[in-house]
């Protein structure tokens, strides 16, 4: 018999709305995808990569640099901000919603931000298939959704098995840094890159402080005016053997 394959053999991490874009978020997809957004190989999904799918990042972004990939980027507020402030690093936009990632392309066109690209795909499969091993220097997971009901937890990114995907992804000594302001999702991150063989902490005491190269957005000063806390983490992927 042939072989079966299932859709995807887990759940992800976001529902893909389908929400209309704006007339100028159609035209800069149109404009300025060809520029910006790296185009990939799909699997079954409409956000997924076929794996043994890797890019050269020389190839894509033209020079060899340092890069920073960013899982759940939303709008590009933070990642083009850093981006436009860090022009001698690359940048990787990962995002599954299509009018977040036009929003992101005019924003990076207006700042000179040639230094970034994006990718419209499940943030997993863009570590496992697309970008090769031991070639981020930072990977960064700001205030993913954090399925805050408890029949949905399982949905969340931070979980058993994302700590080797990331690994999998890090140089030896690159960066993996989470912030997000549900408590009890930054313990379970915590309790997640603890048990991590891959990682060693890069803070002492309960919580890393406050990265500084994540800009201010509005969506990080609408938690702190609810009373929610922020909580930094940060870790350091430890050298191979």
């Amino acid at each position: 018999m042939p072989e079966t394959r299932t859709f995807r053999e887990k759940p992800v991490s976001f529902v893909r709305r389908s929400g209309r874009m704006s007339e100028a978020q159609e035209r800069a997809w149109t404009e300025l995808a060809p520029q910006f957004v790296i185009e990939v190989p799909r699997d079954r999904a409409a956000t997924s990569i076929l794996p043994d799918s890797a890019i050269d990042p020389v190839a894509v972004w033209g020079r060899t640099a340092p890069l920073v990939a960013e899982i759940g980027s939303g709008q590009g507020h933070a990642i083009v901000h850093a981006a436009s402030s860090r022009p001698d690093t690359d940048f990787l936009a990962i995002e599954v919603f299509r009018a977040g990632l036009a929003r992101t392309m005019l924003d990076a066109e207006r700042a000179g931000a040639h230094n970034l690209r994006l990718v419209e795909a499940n943030a997993p499969e863009v570590l496992q298939h697309l970008l090769p091993p031991a070639s981020v220097d930072e990977l960064w997971v700001f205030f993913p959704d954090p399925w805050h009901k408890k029949k949905h937890t399982k949905r969340r990114l931070v979980a058993d098995g994302f700590a080797s995907i990331a690994a999998g992804a890090l140089k030896d000594g690159g960066m993996l840094r989470l912030a997000t302001d549900w408590e009890d999702y930054a313990l379970q991150m915590r309790e997640v890159l603890a048990a991590a063989p891959e990682f060693e902490a890069a803070f002492e005491g309960d919580w890393a402080p406050r990265f500084d190269g994540r800009v201010l957005t509005a969506f990080e000063r609408k938690g702190a005016r609810v009373g929610r806390d922020i909580r930094d983490l940060a870790y350091r992927r430890v050298a191979r053997s």
